[in-house]
């Protein structure tokens, strides 16, 4: 009897062991499906399209709202420009900026699962004039100007005084002379930037803060 009921009581604790593996493995499932996203680009060449995205830690996607804004305020500029995204992230504006006709970007992103996704994404798009970088973009602004920017997107994740860093390296040497300059950061923000930069259009959404300006 006392073997009978040993035997019940394995079978019981081997059933819950069962139990718990399998919760953990759905829990590994979901956190895995929710690390992965998407993108979508809203017009030009690839409009409609949407890209996989990782969404790591710190990378945050501009909004199809705020983008949608910002590429309505660029319109006049896109075409043939050179483009450098500061901290590409998903990639998010970059693919946008080359679906309306820039003629490069270089997108930059300190993340190696991430950049390595920009690259994937480039190969889905099956776009050569697409450069991706996996650095810490100040430490790629500090070096030698590989050449000029005609627009350039700066848009680092909040609250690490980054903004002021970054536009301050551009200016030895990586902007062109009529460059414009788009700088998304958190609405309560103050940073300084260069003084011959001109504000040229300026809205906040929530949290978020994003101006357009034009260096002068």
């Amino acid at each position: 009897m006392l073997y009978q009921n040993g035997d019940k009581i394995a079978a019981i604790l081997a059933l819950k062991m069962i139990t718990v593996s399998d919760m953990n493995q759905a829990k590994k499932q979901q956190h895995k499906k929710a690390a992965l996203g998407s993108i979508r680009i809203i017009a030009g060449k690839h409009r409609g399209r949407k890209l996989p995205v990782l969404m790591a830690e710190g990378l945050r996607p501009t909004t199809d709202r705020i983008k949608e804004t910002l590429f309505n305020w660029l319109m006049p500029y896109l075409h043939d420009a050179h483009c450098l995204d500061c901290f590409a992230g998903a990639g998010s504006l970059g693919f946008e900026a080359l679906s309306r006709g820039v003629a490069q970007v270089n997108l930059i992103e300190l993340n190696k699962a991430a950049a390595k996704q920009l690259l994937a994404n480039k190969q889905l798009l099956k776009a050569d004039n697409i450069i991706v970088t996996n650095n810490n973009v100040l430490n790629f602004l500090k070096t030698q100007a590989i050449q000029s920017f005609d627009l350039v997107f700066v848009d680092p994740p909040f609250r690490q005084n980054l903004v002021s860093q970054t536009c301050e390296l551009l200016e030895n040497g990586w902007l062109s002379e009529q460059a414009l300059i788009y700088v998304e950061m958190e609405a309560e923000g103050s940073q300084k930037l260069p003084n011959n930069w001109q504000l040229l259009k300026e809205k906040i959404a929530g949290q978020v803060a994003y101006r357009l300006f034009q260096r002068t």
